[in-house]
């Protein structure tokens, strides 16, 4: 009687383990898709990767064209095109190694030079959200590799502070170089900077 119920007890807190990893795996998925637009968020891949080998860890396989991390140790949730996986799965597998953020780009622009990893794509677009107001809270981030403010009519002033404020607008950073991107930050909605 008493092996029966030790077998009932372990037996009871498998299942109720089972159940939290479940309940924490849904917290991480709701978590990990806040930055996207409503219309992306049900069917977007959710994954993390192993901080010891940098290898991705799928939590939820999505069946559309993004997919999202839950919140990062610097406080950063992010959304990506899927066709940006192999650049990101290899960024993460160098940095386990313990790589330099200056010898990992180099790494990546060689493994996209030999064409091992996509090249960055032209008007693909990123979503990423921060939970406190000292930084940009909802930004979208659409890479434009090489062009300039000249050729697409963008500002490069910094509007990091205006963004800050709840009022920013879209500004370039790094033009001319392959890692050319727009800052988009997204004002007036419930994850965005209060206007001050």
């Amino acid at each position: 009687m008493r092996v029966s119920a030790l077998f009932s007890a372990a037996l009871l807190g498998v299942c109720a383990s089972s159940s939290l990893f479940a309940q924490s795996t849904q917290e991480l998925i709701a978590q990990a898709i806040r930055p996207l637009p409503e219309d992306l968020r049900a069917e977007a891949t959710v994954f993390r990767y192993d901080p010891t080998s940098g290898e991705r860890i799928v939590l939820r396989q999505g069946s559309n064209h993004v997919e999202c991390r839950p919140k990062d140790e610097e406080g950063f949730t992010r959304c990506t095109p899927t066709a940006t996986a192999s650049r990101s799965d290899l960024s993460s597998r160098l940095r386990a190694q313990g790589l330099s953020d200056e010898d990992v780009n180099a790494a990546l622009a060689e493994a996209e030079r030999k064409g091992e990893i996509n090249a960055r794509i032209f008007g693909s677009i990123s979503y990423r959200l921060y939970d406190e107001p000292d930084r940009i809270q909802l930004l979208w981030i659409l890479s434009v590799p090489n062009a300039t403010p000249e050729q697409l009519g963008m500002p490069i002033g910094s509007q990091r502070s205006n963004a800050i404020a709840g009022k920013g607008t879209p500004w370039m950073m790094e033009p001319g170089t392959p890692s050319a991107h727009l800052m988009i930050p997204i004002n007036g909605t419930e994850l965005s900077n209060k206007p001050q």
